[in-house]
């Protein structure tokens, strides 16, 4: 065992730490130890991937700055500070494979929650009064999913199988894609917005999405449809949806993600009529912490043997491109 792992936690440690400290010298940090410990490491493993403290512990100096980092997250967004994006010999890889179907169950959960306004349901069940009422269907219902990636895709299949009208929004144009059908990019995005009961976004933040959502892409919004953000808080300008949720131009939102975690008490988003907040838990099963060891238990064998890692991160991009990158 020649190379020096640093696990980056928070709280709880990950499950199957033997099998994990078997592969290398092992060393566990908080947020608050990474500054001393990182330096030097070979490999380090981020458990907690939402935080500054990567960045901040970063070594000045490249040749004491781990050569692959794992993060146990789909986003990589807190990886994406220069010094480990413009330094080639580090490789990002994230956990790609965990999150997709998990997911896509939550969207459909949160249409249909929205949908047959389940929030209104258990309020009048708490006040113990008996309110009959209609509500909306979703078959034949128009879904935008903003994000062409993993996420988005499984998302296009759970809610075509169900009897939705799906489209996707993405870098560039096409007719023609497996999953999604259309997907419209810059030319087009402003009509199928117009269209769209729900627009879903499944994006990862990166710079030329960061705020994508602002008021003009909201004002081109349908009047009364809802939007979903499971991709990155940051993705929406949220000043300019409250107002817009106010003025009752949008019936609704489903927010599991928002530029500040967590979501600060004073938020106006809170007691929203139509809002549903919920603390970035899309993704999260019961058997997601088990799935992401596995993943990386996989690529540290593929990284001691010097064979192609999973799941390798463009990190000019911001996501993978490609399965497979040399260790």
């Amino acid at each position: 065992m020649c190379d020096r792992l640093v696990v980056l936690y928070r709280g709880n440690r990950p499950p199957a730490t033997a099998r994990i400290e078997s592969l290398a010298d092992t060393v566990y940090a908080t947020e608050e130890e990474l500054p001393y410990l990182l330096p030097g490491a070979d490999v380090l493993l981020a458990w907690v991937t939402i935080t500054p403290a990567i960045r901040e512990a970063w070594p000045d100096d490249p040749q004491k700055a781990p050569r692959w980092v794992h993060a146990s997250s789909a986003g990589v967004d807190s990886f994406l500070f220069p010094a480990l994006v413009d330094e080639p010999r580090v490789v990002l890889t994230n956990a790609r494979g965990v999150y997709e179907q998990p997911t896509a169950e939550y969207v459909l959960g949160l249409i249909l929650a929205l949908a047959k306004d389940f929030p209104g349901t258990w309020e009048h069940q708490r006040r113990r009064e008996w309110r009959p009422r209609p509500s909306d269907g979703i078959t034949g219902r128009t879904v935008l999913v903003w994000g062409t990636g993993p996420i988005g895709r499984a998302i296009a299949r759970l809610l075509r199988a169900v009897g939705m009208r799906v489209s996707g929004a993405g870098r560039t144009s096409r007719t023609d894609d497996p999953d999604l059908g259309t997907v419209h990019g810059a030319t087009t995005l402003r009509s199928a917005l117009t269209e769209a009961d729900y627009v879903v976004l499944a994006a990862p933040l990166t710079r030329d999405t960061r705020g994508m959502v602002d008021a003009p892409v909201l004002a081109a919004m349908k009047p009364g449809a809802r939007l979903i953000n499971v991709g990155r808080g940051g993705l929406v300008d949220e000043e300019a949806l409250v107002d817009h949720l106010a003025a009752g131009r949008l019936a609704g939102a489903a927010l599991d993600v928002f530029a500040r975690e967590p979501l600060p008490a004073e938020s106006p988003l809170w007691n929203m009529p139509g809002v549903m907040i919920s603390p970035h838990t899309a993704g999260e099963t019961t058997s997601e912490r088990q799935e992401l060891v596995e993943l990386f238990l996989d690529n540290f064998t593929r990284y001691s043997e010097g064979r192609p890692l999973r799941n390798v991160v463009d990190k000019r991009r911001g996501y993978v491109v490609e399965d497979t990158h040399p260790a």
